[in-house]
């Protein structure tokens, strides 16, 4: 079990069951990892290595009392600054939440702490999960270890960087318009984001939440299979969880179910505003599954150059209703300089939030006032309709369909900083799987010549996860990418 810090979960289960490692060393190894070398990514924002290490050493005792809960028991997963972890740090990102504790787990990290999961740090990412680079974080920006002038991608770009630099086993991140697609294929890493209620929000600081979703990023499919069993279902203290419909043996589905498979191929995917690397790079991937059987169908999603509009209409209006919360009052952030109930309102909200935040709550809060809200926010809703009947329809036709998860590779450190437009468009073709609620996966596919990462994106029908896998793991097992490491 050399360099245990870039194993995956299948591999570090499998080494613990045979007694060739304990947790305490597996975990060991993901902190000095991090302590080596997070001063140059700057994944974390802060972590807790004794209670980390406590963790471990309870998993240990279990298993050598005969009583290990299962494959997750004793693996070191960190956790987006975004999600409740009890007694931890929960700021988001943000000056607003800055000296905020959690009182209590997201059932998510529930779920995962009673499968015996380590659960550790506190990852860094764009404010309030609002942007695509990991650049609007009020305390530090993370840096993609393939080339540390590059960013991550974003919002979950501290879950994407952590993984891809060996300094976690596994990660959660959040999924509002490609949040965690986008940054693991930026970082060549495995994200999945899952049909929309599957795993619970409760614990989740809201963004938008009609299309916020949890899901893991890791270095392979069936470590994202083995996380998704433990996380989902039916929660009572989130009315929009739904319980898992199907096969939810997702592990086992990847030995089960080998194609071939009919892949639908979007040509409004491969226009104007791809790169030419990705663009021929997703090609040959496409490729490669026609060579193995596969049916490629040529499909149409005529709605989905309205995606990125639709999104920023419905996903701010969204933001300045849940971001409302954050007045000064109750919690988080209050200004030292109010001295009225006005002032102490706008200080406090004007101190606390981001540019890229304020920017959000001012559309979401103009799209919903009166004489615009059936202008625009009503109208998006039904457009968004329209989008997800294109999948419906297309979906008739295939099991699956073939994507680019970003139009570009990696770009530079502040190369979008002046051109929110261009920053949007990040997300252009992941975005319309949210608006549907339907699963989705990135995996890497590539490399371009520079030697950035490239994700091919996957994605099925709702409560079809059993086949986004198996479609996922049938081309990583083809091909090393996975296997690849940045030289840290």
């Amino acid at each position: 079990m050399s360099f245990l810090h870039y194993n995956s979960i299948a591999q570090i289960a499998d080494a613990l069951k045979a007694g060739e490692t304990t947790s305490v060393k597996v975990t060991q190894a993901v902190l000095d990892r991090i302590e080596a070398i997070d001063g140059q990514v700057q994944a974390f924002l802060c972590l807790d290595a004794v209670d980390t290490i406590s963790q471990a050493q309870a998993s240990d005792a279990r298993r050598a009392q005969g009583s290990a809960i299962g494959r997750l028991d004793g693996i070191p997963i960190a956790i987006k600054d975004i999600l409740a972890v009890k007694d931890q740090p929960l700021r988001c990102a943000s000056k607003m939440l800055e000296s905020y504790i959690s009182p209590f787990d997201a059932t998510c990290i529930r779920r995962l702490r009673d499968a015996g999961a380590v659960i550790f740090g506190r990852l860094n990412m764009d404010e309030f999960a609002m942007g695509s680079s990991t650049e609007n974080s009020a305390f530090q920006t993370t840096s993609n270890p393939w080339n540390l002038d590059t960013i991550p991608g974003g919002s979950s770009g501290g879950s994407a960087a952590a993984i891809a630099a060996g300094e976690a086993i596994a990660t959660l991140g959040t999924d509002t318009g490609g949040s965690i697609r986008q940054p693991a294929a930026l970082c060549g890493v495995v994200g999945t984001k899952p049909t929309y209620g599957l795993i619970s929000r409760y614990g989740l600081v809201a963004f938008a939440s009609s299309l916020d979703q949890v899901g893991p990023l890791t270095r392979t499919v069936e470590d994202a299979a083995l996380l998704m069993e433990a996380m989902i279902g039916k929660d009572a203290l989130d009315s929009t969880s739904i319980s898992p419909q199907g096969d939810i043996c997702y592990a086992e589905a990847l030995q089960k179910k080998k194609g071939p498979w009919k892949l639908g191929v979007p040509r409004e995917f491969f226009g104007n505003g791809i790169d030419p690397e990705v663009k021929a790079n997703i090609e040959n991937a496409i490729e490669w599954y026609r060579s193995q059987g596969c049916e490629i169908i040529d499909i149409s999603l005529p709605h989905s150059d309205l995606a990125v509009p639709v999104y920023y209409i419905i996903a701010t209006a969204e933001a300045s209703s849940n971001l409302a919360r954050f007045d000064g009052v109750r919690y988080g952030h209050r200004s030292a300089a109010a001295d009225d109930v006005l002032s102490l309102f706008t200080k406090s909200r004007g101190e606390g939030f981001g540019e890229e935040v304020k920017r959000r709550i001012i559309l979401g809060t103009y799209v919903l006032s009166s004489g615009y809200y059936d202008s625009y926010y009503l109208r998006a809703q039904k457009v968004r309709t329209l989008i997800r009947n294109d999948f419906v329809k297309a979906f008739e036709q295939v099991d699956a369909i073939l994507t680019p998860t970003s139009p570009t590779p990696a770009f530079k450190h502040g190369e979008r900083n002046d051109d929110p437009l261009a920053m949007y468009l990040s997300d252009i073709y992941t975005i319309s799987v949210n608006l549907s609620g339907l699963p989705a996966i990135s995996v890497p596919s590539g490399f371009t010549k520079a030697g950035l990462p490239i994700g091919l994106q996957v994605i099925a029908p709702a409560f079809g996860e059993a086949d986004l896998f198996a479609v996922a793991h049938s081309f990583e097992q083809a091909h090393d990418y996975h296997e690849q490491r940045p030289k840290l």
